[in-house]
């Protein structure tokens, strides 16, 4: 891509976008202020067909898409995309996603994992969307919580849209991943490098819950050390931003932090951060593109 080997290239991504009206609120003012690289939507929600509105409406603004097949709120749930062909081993009994990944994992049989990984796409095209890049909701599709992964045919889906994916090589060096899900890692990575699919380096992000007490500062000075300690190559930080209103409480407990994470990157010591750094910014839209390019 033109750049140094020991560069670092920065994509700061909002996930969950699409999920409801605050956290498409909050994602659009980062986005518009450039404060952030990009958002993904969640087709399946109730308030995507908002956020594919904003993306038509602002092109040159990168929106990916949040494969979604994990429901894990108590009180707002949502289901396949998927109307007329069976899609039954992606459901409970109640016709939602499951609440977590080892129930998805547990249950979900590969080609309607396919289906409906196809049919979440082509919903956000025909809302309007052009899709930068895919990534995966909570990672139920990664294969993290029983080795049942299903990335050959998330990968199928890149090689057909000619899309980049949030897959970092980092997964083949944690230590908590036991030998054979190091080696499921590396095989999916090999496999992406051969079919010319975009990755990326690192993944990161703070933890997703609130903590009773825990300051806006306290989460600035970890992002800042986070930022610092960043390796050469392409990382991704994504975070969930998303405003404290009635709606956003009355869905998740860990609306306070949702807050802080869509004031982080607007503030100008994590702005002075990146720059004092020589932290490169780029976008999904740099990958995709690039990949197309390649792969003519």
């Amino acid at each position: 891509m033109g750049y140094d080997p020991n560069d670092r290239l920065l994509i700061i991504n909002a996930d969950d976008y699409g999920m409801c009206h605050s956290m498409n609120a909050a994602a659009e003012e980062l986005l518009l202020a450039g404060a952030i690289s990009s958002a993904t939507l969640m087709v399946p929600c109730a308030w995507a067909k908002e956020g594919a509105a904003f993306a038509k409406k602002y092109p040159q603004v990168d929106i990916g898409v949040h494969l979604t097949f994990t429901s894990e709120w108590d009180h707002y749930k949502w289901g396949p995309v998927t109307r007329l062909t069976d899609v039954n081993s992606l459901i409970t009994d109640e016709g939602f996603f499951p609440e977590d990944c080892l129930s998805f994992e547990l249950q979900a049989e590969p080609e309607q994992v396919k289906i409906e990984i196809q049919k979440q796409i082509e919903q956000a095209i025909a809302w309007g969307v052009d899709p930068t890049h895919l990534d995966v909701h909570m990672g139920s599709l990664y294969g993290l919580a029983t080795g049942r992964d299903y990335l050959e045919v998330v990968l199928e889906a890149c090689e057909h849209y000619k899309l980049p994916l949030r897959l970092p090589r980092g997964l083949t060096a944690l230590e908590e991943l036991p030998p054979e899900l190091q080696q499921m890692a590396a095989a999916r990575i090999a496999l992406a490098d051969h079919k010319g699919i975009m990755i990326i380096d690192d993944l990161l992000t703070h933890p997703f819950h609130y903590t009773p007490g825990e300051t806006f500062d306290e989460m600035k000075q970890g992002m800042i050390q986070m930022l610092k300690g960043l390796r050469a190559g392409i990382t991704e930080i994504f975070i969930h931003p998303g405003y404290a209103t009635e709606e956003l409480k009355a869905i998740q407990p860990d609306a306070p932090k949702r807050d802080m994470e869509a004031r982080l990157f607007l503030d100008d010591e994590i702005r002075n951060t990146i720059k004092s750094e020589n932290i490169r910014m780029i976008t999904w839209r740099d990958l995709r593109d690039h990949q197309r390019r390649m792969n003519v």
